[in-house]
């Protein structure tokens, strides 16, 4: 960041915190019951994206729940349009625009779940206690529905002409399409505009936190080879060590450089080896054949990496390939680590949007909302975006519990506070934070 532009951000941080107590309560207050008022019609349109199963492989029901939320961003005023997903082999993404003046909000969500057109956890359920039960209804469904009615209110109300908004919601959050420059251009061109990005995934589950901070997460593969012999021969000058051997000394030795940086993780998921190895990435099931009077030819490691900063991204990367390359007697390995998400990292500005967000909280009787562990938040789209806006903030959607799993389970009640919480977040935003360009 220049010094110029941390200058503005300051003089923004300043405004905001001085100004925020000078918003009209009636407005607010306004903004709570138009959200309350709307509450069954929201919960209708939840229960309907549910029941539209949209697992990533299954396209079309992908782009039907884009065509759901499409319809509603357009009799709100947005130009919205759908972005067909071929150039990365999935159905696509829905992108909605409104505004042309005041600060520039990017909003993020996504239309695809984890389960897929076959599974059989397929519908919303109403339980007892306030929750609900669905494929998605928490990951991410609810957080959509959230950004809807939460863009529902502040237009009903003429609040929302004094920002400019961009909404992405991405057809394949669960899994990636290929290349990632084509998947994730549209969030990438919209966190280039925006000066702030708010995702609406369910953070950790509990709607006393928010997401500051995000470990990218990135897939490494391990290539060993080494000199095929009777096993009688192992250690010798002819033979040397064998690819299993070389291989238990790089990933012994990857831990005991890395198990202590920082909040990196890295981990190997799977390992075949043997004299014969085979793998197939779309299923992820492999085979190995190998006897143990032979010595072990090729080996084969699948794992990942996730990292809190580029820093230790870059430290990692560097500090495998330099292990990789010490190799045993008459052994070769190759590390490749491919594309993935990058961090979100925890910057001063991150926070400052949180405590944002958790004044309002406090103001509404919700409670105060603090940092999620990044340990306990995977990785989201909004990573893509983060390094491109001022300030960034995740977490703000339905929260619920079991998420990727057939107990996928929802906290209704959280789901009008967090609208509540957005939907003043971004009034309070568009009154205090200065229009600039980037």
């Amino acid at each position: 960041m220049t010094f110029q532009r941390a200058f503005l951000l300051s003089l923004i941080l300043f405004s905001f915190i001085a100004n925020a107590a000078k918003t009209p309560p009636q407005i607010e207050a306004k903004i709570v019951e138009t959200i309350n008022q709307r509450l069954p019609q929201a919960q209708a349109l939840l229960v309907e994206s549910v029941n539209i199963n949209s697992g990533t492989m299954n396209f079309s029901g992908v782009k039907k729940v884009g065509m759901l939320f499409k319809a509603e961003l357009a009799q709100l005023g947005f130009d919205v349009q759908w972005q067909d997903g071929a150039s990365f082999g999935r159905a696509g993404h829905l992108v909605a625009r409104y505004g042309t003046k005041g600060p520039k909000i990017l909003m993020i969500g996504h239309l695809d779940t984890v389960f897929a057109k076959s599974d059989t956890f397929q519908t919303y359920q109403s339980l007892a206690d306030n929750k609900a039960s669905g494929p998605g209804v928490t990951d991410m469904k609810g957080g959509d529905v959230i950004i809807i009615e939460v863009m529902r209110a502040l237009k009903t109300l003429g609040l929302l002409d004094d920002v400019s908004i961009q909404i992405v919601m991405t057809g394949d959050e669960e899994r990636s399409g290929k290349p990632l420059s084509a998947s994730k251009a549209a969030i990438i061109e919209a966190a280039k505009w925006a000066d702030i990005a708010l995702g609406f995934e369910d953070g950790d589950g509990s709607i006393k936190t928010a997401v500051v901070a995000r470990r990218g997460s990135v897939d490494w593969q391990l290539e060993v080879t080494g000199r095929p012999a009777h096993s009688s021969q192992i250690f010798s000058d002819k033979v040397g060590y064998g690819a299993v051997f070389e291989a238990a000394r790089i990933l012994d030795t990857f831990r005991q450089a890395l198990a202590n940086l920082g909040d990196l993780t890295f981990n190997p998921g799977v390992i075949l080896g043997g004299t014969e190895v085979t793998f197939n990435d779309e299923t992820a099931k492999g085979s190995a054949f190998g006897k143990n009077n032979v010595v072990a030819q090729t080996l084969l490691v699948k794992g990942g990496i996730r990292a809190l900063t580029h820093e230790e991204l870059i430290t990692a990367k560097t500090t495998m390939q330099d292990i990789v390359k010490q190799n045993l007697l008459h052994t070769s390995a190759t590390l490749t680590i491919g594309e993935g998400y990058p961090p979100m990292a925890p910057t001063p500005q991150n926070y400052q949007l949180l405590e944002w967000y958790s004044d309002i909280s406090y103001s509404l009787g919700y409670g105060k909302v603090e940092a999620v562990n990044p340990r306990n938040a995977g990785a989201a789209d909004i990573s893509f975006a983060a390094e491109h806006v001022n300030m960034a903030l995740d977490g703000l959607g339905l929260m619920g519990t079991g998420g990727h799993t057939k107990n996928e389970v929802a906290d209704m009640d959280s789901f009008a506070k967090n609208m509540h919480k957005a939907a003043l977040l971004i009034y309070r935003i568009s009154q205090d934070y200065p229009t600039y360009q980037q």
